[in-house]
Order: structure tokens, then C-alpha cells, then sequence
């Protein structure tokens, strides 16, 4: 039996190849293919934009895709949301939909948008969103380039993005934020159904999970005098409890620990000055809690 992937095209490949790379997963594509290989014989694999492959989740096409939560949104796709899973393009991070107009633009909210025209590759879901606020615009589709489109072409865009950059360098300003996504896995119904295809897909997102996880952390471990143990251990953050190993020495233990990385540097000399020695940082690739 094979357990059928969609694994999104552009923005969100490398980043989703890197991550099923650490939880234990080599994926290769060839150039102008679509079709990764994979070393897991009981998976096959899809690349495809990440607009589509909700649409093929729920046609049964695919058995389990990532995507984002905001295409599943636009599409009102009827799949199950197995896990979301925070990372993005240029990091591990959501994207933010928003509102956005020229900074020289009168309009400072979305009301003032009450017959203007809106370009958007979010086409549906911007409809929803502006319906149920009451206000009456008009929302086209863009083909892309949408940062470019106002104020010749459009009054204002809704356009995805992470860090806003985009948006400043094309003279553009925040109206609103509308939505906020982030990548999820979502399975095809009839497939969650079958015992085997849950079980498959739960064991690959668990160590999807465990290995966004790892992304925000590192493991240290160190040499400490016993007499001097207390001192290190109640300055030492872990996921539960530090791990103390006796040593040759019996005046020596080693203690071993998983921490958050963006402590570790303030860390380290904390550690040093309580007595702990031989510290060793390393990477992790998977934390399954």
C-alpha cells in the first residue's frame, strides 16, 4: 500500500523538503520534475502548487498534503486538518493576509473601501471577509505582481506576507490584517478512515512535529563537581529535568539538558562561573516530548 503526499511547489518547498529532511525523510526532484523520490517505498510523492492541493486532498487524488491553512480557507476544502505546523518561505513563522493601499492613500480603514476596487489572489475568502463586515467592493483576482497594481489598477490588494518588507519597498501600508496562516497538514477523509493510512500519517507528523520543534532548540551537556551540582542545576531551563550521569570520577557527575537555542549564549557563561566544565553545545534534529 502507498500513502500519496502533495508536497507544495515555490515558496514553501524548500523549507517543507528541509524539514521532512530532519524528521527522517530524504527527498529528491529532479529538475523540471514533479515527482520527488522519496526513501520510504510505501510513500509517493506530488509536487504541486500549494493553491491546488487542497482541492486534490479532497478529490481523493491525494491521500495527505501541506499546504496552507489560508488555501484551505479560499477553497472551503472538506478534508481533516491533521496538524498545523508554524513555519514559512524565509523561516519558521505564519503569514499574515492583510489590507494594503498606497501610503499617500485617504483610506485609513477597511470601511473606506465601500466601492473601491481590491486586487487579491485570495479571491473568496477577501469576498467573505468583506461581506460579512458589510462593505460593499469590488474584489478581482490578481494574477500576480499585486504589490504593483495600486492605484492604477486597484484602490487597495490583500496580499500574503511574513515579515512586510515586500509591502515598504513598493511604497505600500498595513490597512488590516484579515487572516493569519500558517502550514497544515490535511488528510482526504475516506483516507483518515483507513487504519493503515491514519497510522502512517500520524507517525510522519509526530516526527514532523518533533523536528520543528528541535528548529528552536539545542542540547548542552557539561562535566560538574558534585559540590558544585546544585549551583548549575537551578540555573539550568529544560524541557523537563536535566539528565545526571555519575562519572569515573565519583567527585564528578555529567549533566545533560534541552534548552531554548536563544538562551544559550547568556547561558553558557552562567554555567562556567557555577562550575560546570567541558560544556559541549549541539544541534538536535528531532524533540518528540
Amino acid at each position: 500500500m502507498k500513502l500519496k503526499v502533495g508536497f507544495p511547489k515555490g515558496s514553501l518547498q524548500e523549507q517543507t523538503f528541509k524539514l521532512f529532511k530532519n524528521a527522517g525523510y530524504s527527498i529528491k526532484l529532479a529538475e523540471r520534475s514533479y515527482i520527488p523520490v522519496i526513501d520510504d517505498n510505501e510513500l509517493e510523492g506530488l509536487v504541486i502548487r500549494a493553491q491546488e492541493i487542497p482541492r486534490y486532498v479532497e478529490n481523493g487524488i491525494l491521500d495527505v498534503g501541506i499546504t496552507g491553512l489560508d488555501w484551505v480557507l479560499e477553497q472551503e476544502a472538506d478534508v481533516v486538518e491533521v496538524e498545523r505546523l508554524r513555519y514559512g518561505k524565509v523561516g519558521f513563522r505564519g503569514v499574515r493576509w492583510v489590507v494594503a493601499v498606497p501610503y499617500d492613500s485617504p483610506i485609513q480603514k477597511v470601511e473606506d473601501l465601500k466601492g473601491k476596487k481590491i486586487a487579491t489572489e485570495l479571491v473568496n475568502f477577501t469576498k467573505k471577509y468583506f461581506r460579512e463586515r458589510k462593505v460593499d467592493a469590488t474584489v478581482e483576482f490578481s494574477w500576480g505582481a499585486t504589490e504593483v497594481k495600486p492605484p492604477l489598477l486597484a484602490d487597495a490588494i490583500v496580499e500574503v506576507t511574513e515579515t512586510g518588507s515586500s509591502l515598504k519597498a513598493h511604497n505600500l501600508r498595513i490597512v488590516e490584517t484579515i487572516l493569519e496562516s500558517e502550514t497544515v497538514v490535511i488528510a482526504n477523509k475516506k483516507s483518515w478512515k483507513d487504519k493503515w493510512k491514519k497510522k502512517k500519517i500520524e507517525n510522519i507528523v509526530m516526527l514532523l512535529r518533533g523536528a520543528l520543534l528541535a528548529e528552536e532548540k539545542v542540547g548542552l551537556k557539561m562535566n560538574v563537581p558534585k559540590k558544585k551540582l546544585q549551583n548549575v542545576t537551578k540555573i539550568l531551563p529544560s524541557l523537563h529535568t536535566p539528565t545526571i550521569s555519575s562519572l569515573y570520577d565519583e567527585n564528578w557527575v555529567a549533566v545533560e539538558v534541552i534548552i531554548d537555542e536563544k538562551v544559550v549564549r547568556d547561558l553558557i557563561p552562567e554555567l562556567k562561573r557555577a562550575g560546570a566544565q567541558g560544556i559541549v553545545e549541539y544541534p538536535l534534529n528531532k524533540v518528540i516530548p
